[in-house]
Protein backbone atom coordinates (compact mmCIF):
# COMPACT_ATOMS: atom_id res chain seq x y z
CA UNK A 1 0.00 0.00 0.00
CA UNK A 2 2.81 2.22 0.69
CA UNK A 3 3.88 1.88 -2.69
CA UNK A 4 1.08 2.17 -4.33
CA UNK A 5 0.92 5.92 -2.18
CA UNK A 6 4.46 6.44 -3.46
CA UNK A 7 3.82 5.68 -6.94
CA UNK A 8 0.27 7.64 -7.33
CA UNK A 9 2.54 10.73 -5.93
CA UNK A 10 5.15 10.44 -7.98
CA UNK A 11 2.61 10.07 -11.39
CA UNK A 12 0.79 13.19 -10.12
CA UNK A 13 3.99 15.10 -9.92
CA UNK A 14 5.10 14.05 -13.05
CA UNK A 15 2.13 14.80 -15.07
CA UNK A 16 1.74 18.33 -12.78
CA UNK A 17 5.33 18.99 -14.05
CA UNK A 18 4.39 17.76 -17.78
CA UNK A 19 1.54 20.08 -17.61
CA UNK A 20 3.18 22.94 -16.60
CA UNK A 21 6.46 22.72 -19.00
CA UNK A 22 3.79 22.76 -21.77
CA UNK A 23 1.48 25.28 -20.78
CA UNK A 24 2.17 28.95 -22.01
CA UNK A 25 5.37 30.21 -20.28
CA UNK A 26 3.69 33.57 -19.57
CA UNK A 27 0.54 35.26 -20.22
CA UNK A 28 0.69 38.27 -22.56
CA UNK A 29 0.98 41.70 -20.88
CA UNK A 30 -2.81 43.50 -20.61
CA UNK A 31 -2.88 46.23 -22.80
CA UNK A 32 -1.41 49.72 -22.08
CA UNK A 33 -3.58 52.52 -21.00
CA UNK A 34 -4.35 55.12 -23.45
CA UNK A 35 -1.76 57.85 -23.78
CA UNK A 36 -1.36 61.53 -24.84
CA UNK A 37 0.68 59.78 -27.33
CA UNK A 38 0.38 61.67 -30.93
CA UNK A 39 -2.19 59.96 -33.48
CA UNK A 40 -2.82 60.38 -37.18
CA UNK A 41 -6.68 60.56 -37.82
CA UNK A 42 -9.01 61.58 -40.65
CA UNK A 43 -11.10 64.59 -39.45
CA UNK A 44 -13.70 65.53 -41.96
CA UNK A 45 -16.11 68.55 -41.12
CA UNK A 46 -19.36 68.22 -43.17
CA UNK A 47 -21.25 71.82 -43.48
CA UNK A 48 -25.10 71.88 -43.95
CA UNK A 49 -24.19 73.32 -47.89
CA UNK A 50 -21.31 70.26 -48.60
CA UNK A 51 -17.27 69.88 -46.91
CA UNK A 52 -15.87 72.26 -45.15
CA UNK A 53 -12.47 69.91 -44.64
CA UNK A 54 -11.16 66.83 -45.02
CA UNK A 55 -7.52 65.82 -44.43
CA UNK A 56 -5.25 64.03 -42.25
CA UNK A 57 -3.98 65.12 -38.60
CA UNK A 58 -1.79 64.49 -36.12
CA UNK A 59 -3.15 65.52 -32.61
CA UNK A 60 -2.81 64.81 -29.34
CA UNK A 61 -4.74 66.00 -25.57
CA UNK A 62 -3.92 69.53 -25.49
CA UNK A 63 -4.97 72.79 -23.87
CA UNK A 64 -7.55 74.78 -26.18
CA UNK A 65 -8.26 78.19 -26.28
CA UNK A 66 -11.72 79.99 -27.77
CA UNK A 67 -12.46 83.13 -28.19
CA UNK A 68 -15.97 82.57 -27.11
CA UNK A 69 -14.93 79.81 -23.94
CA UNK A 70 -11.18 80.98 -23.21
CA UNK A 71 -8.41 78.19 -22.45
CA UNK A 72 -9.36 74.80 -21.08
CA UNK A 73 -8.04 71.13 -20.82
CA UNK A 74 -9.06 69.31 -23.72
CA UNK A 75 -6.81 65.87 -23.02
CA UNK A 76 -9.70 63.61 -22.11
CA UNK A 77 -9.34 63.87 -18.01
CA UNK A 78 -12.10 66.46 -18.70
CA UNK A 79 -14.94 65.19 -16.51
CA UNK A 80 -13.22 62.51 -15.27
CA UNK A 81 -13.68 59.86 -18.23
CA UNK A 82 -10.13 58.95 -18.91
CA UNK A 83 -7.49 58.48 -15.83
CA UNK A 84 -4.56 59.95 -17.94
CA UNK A 85 -4.49 62.89 -20.95
CA UNK A 86 -5.15 61.32 -24.52
CA UNK A 87 -6.25 62.14 -27.91
CA UNK A 88 -9.34 64.15 -28.39
CA UNK A 89 -11.99 64.85 -31.45
CA UNK A 90 -11.95 68.66 -30.29
CA UNK A 91 -8.21 68.87 -30.43
CA UNK A 92 -8.27 67.20 -33.34
CA UNK A 93 -10.19 69.88 -34.49
CA UNK A 94 -8.18 72.80 -32.63
CA UNK A 95 -5.10 71.20 -34.31
CA UNK A 96 -6.68 71.38 -38.26
CA UNK A 97 -7.76 74.87 -37.82
CA UNK A 98 -4.31 75.92 -36.62
CA UNK A 99 -2.32 73.83 -38.86
CA UNK A 100 -4.88 74.56 -42.46
CA UNK A 101 -5.90 78.05 -41.48
CA UNK A 102 -9.52 78.15 -40.85
CA UNK A 103 -11.19 79.08 -37.48
CA UNK A 104 -13.71 77.46 -35.08
CA UNK A 105 -15.46 78.41 -31.87
CA UNK A 106 -16.87 77.28 -28.86
CA UNK A 107 -18.43 77.45 -25.68
CA UNK A 108 -17.22 76.09 -22.59
CA UNK A 109 -19.44 74.56 -20.31
CA UNK A 110 -18.05 74.43 -16.69
CA UNK A 111 -20.43 71.79 -15.51
CA UNK A 112 -19.79 69.36 -18.08
CA UNK A 113 -16.31 70.05 -18.29
CA UNK A 114 -16.04 70.54 -21.64
CA UNK A 115 -16.79 72.63 -25.30
CA UNK A 116 -19.76 73.35 -27.17
CA UNK A 117 -18.56 73.12 -31.10
CA UNK A 118 -20.76 76.52 -31.92
CA UNK A 119 -18.91 77.48 -35.32
CA UNK A 120 -16.44 75.96 -37.55
CA UNK A 121 -15.40 78.01 -40.75
CA UNK A 122 -17.84 80.40 -40.18
CA UNK A 123 -21.25 78.44 -39.92
CA UNK A 124 -22.88 78.08 -36.91
CA UNK A 125 -25.84 76.54 -36.12
CA UNK A 126 -27.65 79.42 -34.27
CA UNK A 127 -30.88 77.98 -33.29
CA UNK A 128 -31.96 75.65 -35.97
CA UNK A 129 -28.50 73.04 -35.50
CA UNK A 130 -25.47 72.17 -33.62
CA UNK A 131 -22.19 70.24 -34.39
CA UNK A 132 -22.32 67.05 -34.13
CA UNK A 133 -19.39 64.70 -33.31
CA UNK A 134 -18.64 61.19 -34.13
CA UNK A 135 -15.59 58.80 -34.76
CA UNK A 136 -15.99 55.85 -36.77
CA UNK A 137 -19.42 56.58 -37.78
CA UNK A 138 -20.67 56.30 -34.27
CA UNK A 139 -21.87 59.50 -32.20
CA UNK A 140 -19.62 60.38 -29.26
CA UNK A 141 -21.42 59.59 -25.84
CA UNK A 142 -19.58 61.80 -24.39
CA UNK A 143 -17.85 65.63 -25.45
CA UNK A 144 -15.33 66.17 -27.40
CA UNK A 145 -12.39 67.02 -25.30
CA UNK A 146 -13.57 63.74 -23.20
CA UNK A 147 -13.61 60.75 -26.14
CA UNK A 148 -10.34 59.14 -26.47
CA UNK A 149 -9.13 58.74 -30.07
CA UNK A 150 -6.58 56.51 -31.98
CA UNK A 151 -4.55 56.31 -34.91
CA UNK A 152 -6.76 55.62 -37.79
CA UNK A 153 -10.09 57.08 -36.47
CA UNK A 154 -12.37 58.89 -38.67
CA UNK A 155 -13.30 61.87 -36.73
CA UNK A 156 -16.12 64.19 -38.34
CA UNK A 157 -17.96 66.92 -36.86
CA UNK A 158 -21.52 67.36 -38.75
CA UNK A 159 -23.60 70.41 -38.76
CA UNK A 160 -26.97 68.58 -37.92
CA UNK A 161 -30.05 70.42 -37.72
CA UNK A 162 -32.62 69.69 -34.94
Amino acid sequence: MRQTLARRCAITTVALGLALATAPAVAEAAPKPHTNAAVKVSLTVQGPNGLLFKGKIKTKGHDVTTATGGTHKCDGTNGGANASKVPTPTAALDDAAHKKGFTWDGTWYASFDDFSVDTIKNVNGGGSAYWSISVNGTPTPVGGCQFAIHTGDSVAFTWTSF
